[in-house]
């Protein structure tokens, strides 16, 4: 079953001949409980398509279906809380006056939920953290931690899918590790549906199981997470993203299956 379809989808900036296209006519489908990469260099349109999925973005064309149901550019809340964000810099995206504790307790006010504080706990336990980060503020936690935050914050909807912004871009190797560690336990357990976009192949490989490659607001290959890691893709371009990555993609991938689960 699908839980993302996106067909003909189309994301310009600014209206009339001198619109700026940045997503131009792309199709794909992920299936349930699928992690499926967006890959290329930066400003190829990676993060444009999270966007529109995610309701952020309004100025695209084409249809996207979530969960069996068409949507538009207007969505109601339970629209929205199907699929959350996680970003790149977790710092920037929790509000540095507000405790953990009530940075968690906002969409949660938002969406009309109950049993707040329970849900607190609960997902706070899911991603590894003491109940008594809380009380804590961002500046107190370590870039991991906060991550998890952020990670947290996503998952207190109930959602079905998490749309991925460079989750671990931000964070040191061993640190990765954990976090791409938690991502697959929470995947599994939860049994989530990911986008995950990245620059990083070493992270692709290790939780995708599909990988679009973006050039210039398209898509030149849809490759098998197999064929990265034995590299036969077919694509010249996406042959130039894995020759650019070769010496360290291994070492990464290793450092990450060595690192305990989060």
């Amino acid at each position: 079953m699908s839980m993302i379809k996106a067909h003909h989808l189309a994301v310009s900036y600014g209206h009339g001949e001198t619109a700026l296209k940045v997503v131009k006519d792309v199709s794909f489908e992920v299936e349930k409980g699928e992690t499926f990469g967006l890959v290329g260099e930066s400003g190829c349109g990676k993060s444009t398509i999270l966007g529109a999925l995610a309701g952020r973005n309004k100025q695209w064309t084409g249809t996207i279906e979530i969960d069996g149901e068409t949507i538009g550019q207007k969505r109601t809340r339970a629209q929205l809380a199907k699929q959350q964000l996680v970003f790149q810099d977790p710092f920037g995206s929790i509000h540095p006056r507000h405790t953990i504790g009530r940075t968690l307790l906002e969409p949660l006010e938002i969406h009309g939920k109950d049993r707040r504080q329970e849900r607190i706990e609960k997902v706070l336990t899911d991603v590894g953290l003491p109940l008594n980060f809380r009380y804590r503020y961002p500046h107190q936690l370590s870039g991991g931690q906060r991550q998890r935050v952020a990670i947290a914050r996503a998952l207190i909807l109930e959602p079905k899918i998490l749309l991925l912004d460079e989750p671990t871009s931000a964070l040191d190797v061993s640190i990765q590790a954990e976090i791409l560690n938690l991502l697959k336990d929470l995947r599994q357990r939860e049994q989530l549906t990911y986008i995950l976009v990245s620059h990083d192949l070493a992270v692709v490989a290790h939780l995708c199981d599909r990988v679009a490659i973006m050039q210039s607001g398209g898509f030149v290959e849809v490759a098998t997470r197999q064929q990265l890691l034995e590299n036969t893709v077919e694509h010249p371009y996406t042959r130039i993203l894995m020759d650019g990555s070769r010496g360290y993609v291994s070492e990464k991938r290793n450092s990450r299956r060595e690192a305990l689960p989060a």
